[in-house]
């Protein structure tokens, strides 16, 4: 009897470390690249990692790429979800975490979006993410070609590069709001430099007479409109996750 009790509390201690751990834990010292799977070369590795790590140094934002064989009896969006509270992926006061889901046994992959980034990478864009940039080179064993072009994509809807849609969203269709304003400084920019310089006679070439001077959107996309290149600088290593919240955006397919 003594023996069966043993072994039974033995029992329950492995079962009961199998169900606290059903998510890998917090990797230490922190990453945002985690390939828990070895499915990626360790130069992969390095090149998301310095990547990623520049986003987020230039941004705040974190994106998180987990690498796992299977989740289990989890569903890719719960695992996702556990995945970006547990490990706190995003500053506590933004939210701005993104988890990139990769089960590589399943052939599925996912990206679960922080309550801060779901206006920028709203479900539907996710979906086209996953279905129209990455599972295309999955499908074709280029797995890291996949990942990094996934994570490019991300970066320029986060920065306003790429513009969602008339069917992505449930806002109503028409001209871009940010466009009729452009419009309006514009015009209210022109008014004022014509009243300084009295009326603007002919022939006279533009000068700046102490006013605003108006420029265009895209002078202000953040990289010159290349935001490919996060990874380009010496940014250093990632100083950890600030405790994102996560409430379940995102989407996912399978390949």
């Amino acid at each position: 009897m003594k023996k069966f009790l043993i072994f039974s509390l033995f029992l329950s201690l492995i079962l009961y470390r199998t169900i606290a751990q059903d998510i890998p834990p917090k990797p230490n010292p922190p990453r945002l690249v985690n390939d828990f799977a070895k499915q990626l070369s360790a130069g992969e590795i390095a090149q998301l990692e310095q990547k990623l790590v520049a986003y987020n140094d230039s941004t705040s934002s974190q994106i998180l790429l987990v690498v796992v064989p299977t989740t289990g009896d989890y569903a890719m969006a719960d695992y996702a979800l556990k995945i970006g509270r547990e490990w706190g992926v995003g500053q506590k006061d933004k939210d701005n975490g993104i988890v990139i889901l990769w089960a590589s046994t399943d052939r599925k992959i996912y990206i679960g979006v922080g309550d801060g980034m779901e206006g920028a990478i709203p479900d539907a864009i996710a979906k086209r993410i996953i279905s129209t940039i990455i599972t295309p080179d999955f499908k074709n064993g280029q797995y890291f070609q996949g990942l990094d072009r996934g994570i490019d994509a991300i970066f320029k809807y986060s920065t306003g590069e790429y513009k969602a849609e008339a069917g992505d969203n449930d806002g109503s269709e028409g001209t871009s709001p940010l466009l009729i304003v452009l419009i309006i400084f514009g015009v209210i920019i022109f008014i004022i430099y014509r009243s300084r310089n009295g009326g603007g006679g002919g022939g006279r070439g533009f000068r700046n007479s102490g006013g605003p001077i108006f420029f265009p959107y895209s002078t202000f996309s953040g990289n010159g409109g290349s935001s490919g290149n996060w990874g380009g600088g010496d940014s250093g290593g990632f100083g950890g996750f600030g405790g994102g919240s996560f409430s379940g955006g995102g989407a996912g397919g399978d390949y």
